[in-house]
């Protein structure tokens, strides 16, 4: 890490750390929850030697970006604010290309959709752009699990305080167990023995918590998240899967138009928020309509949702080249 050279830029709105190494175009990438620039330490310096100015941003809320105190503060529409900001700060009057993971997936494809003048192409993992919903993700969260009293992470994410209560009192046995249930290591026939959760259930009740951890994330990678959370908490991460009705409305201007850049994905086949906890039947066909010129859409057998550290080798060597192409026909 000691390689890395950090910034603190003026977004506008907030105050963003990020790494920032190489030089030409600008690829910024956004991560996901709960994890930080950290995520894509694989992909920096690869992106930078193809002859990129690589930035891997902290979101507001987490590691050394400013945080804020109310919900409302972390809704779609700062996130994108601040990715526009940092974009231009390091880009000034320039066109760039976008990479998101997990949550950063959603900021990125949104700005995208809603900034074409803005963004050059955008590539994502794990998460599809399946256009505007026509719901809010709280009414079918309510319709699918609370309404049923099964558990869903999400529904436990919503009550503030509640989660952060236990994650910030041990954010070591949140983030490994966490991170080893959405992996692609995770013995799926554990999770099937256990007693089906209900809604009073706690996230981290039946999660098992390896011994060792796969090998994709060392200890030392674990200390320095650990050390990250342990300074930020766990509030602003949290408060993104509190804003989705207020994101719903936020986006309903902009349900007539599709992500018209030239677009890049790649998964797991064992990522559960690729296949949107199986409500998703050929989430790549879903891409494609939504976006139209997607160019690569790849899965990689075996990984589950971390997928740029689970697998950096090939995302690696499916993205560079992508973005290599790039070169000369949108930046």
């Amino acid at each position: 890490m000691a390689s890395h050279e950090f910034r603190t830029i003026d977004a506008g709105g907030a105050q963003i750390r990020a790494v920032v190494e190489g030089e030409g175009p600008l690829v910024l990438m956004v991560h996901g929850f709960p994890e930080s620039w950290y995520s894509y330490r694989h992909q920096i310096r690869p992106i930078a030697e193809a002859g990129f100015t690589a930035c891997a941003m902290d979101v507001r809320g987490y590691g050394g970006s400013q945080k804020f105190d109310r919900v409302e503060d972390y809704a779609m529409e700062h996130m994108i604010a601040d990715i526009l900001g940092v974009g231009e700060a390091l880009s000034p009057g320039r066109k760039f290309i976008l990479i998101g993971h997990d949550w950063g997936a959603p900021m990125v494809w949104q700005t995208s959709l809603i900034h074409p003048d803005r963004i050059a192409a955008v590539a994502a993992m794990s998460v599809i752009h399946s256009g505007v919903p026509e719901r809010s993700f709280d009414d079918i969260i309510k319709e699918m699990f609370d309404d049923r009293n099964v558990f869903f992470y999400q529904s436990y994410f919503r009550p503030v305080g509640q989660a952060e209560a236990v994650f910030d009192a041990n954010p070591r046995d949140f983030l490994r167990r966490f991170y080893y249930v959405g992996s692609g290591d995770i013995d799926l026939s554990q999770l099937a023995a256990a007693p089906p959760k209900t809604s009073s259930d706690t996230l981290l009740d039946g999660l098992p918590d390896p011994d060792p951890f796969p090998a994709w994330l060392t200890d030392a990678d674990l200390d320095y998240y650990v050390s990250e959370f342990e300074a930020s908490g766990f509030f602003g991460p949290l408060s993104r899967y509190r804003n989705h009705t207020r994101d719903w409305h936020f986006l309903q201007p902009y349900k007539d138009r599709k992500v018209e850049q030239p677009a890049f994905f790649i998964a797991g086949d064992r990522d559960g928020a690729f296949t949107a906890f199986g409500m998703a039947t050929d989430p790549i066909a879903t891409l494609r309509e939504h976006a139209p010129n997607l160019e690569g859409a790849h899965v990689l057998p075996g990984c589950g949702h971390w997928t740029q550290q689970e697998r950096p080798a090939a995302v690696n060597a499916l993205l560079v080249p992508w973005l290599a192409s790039l070169k000369g026909r949108v930046v």
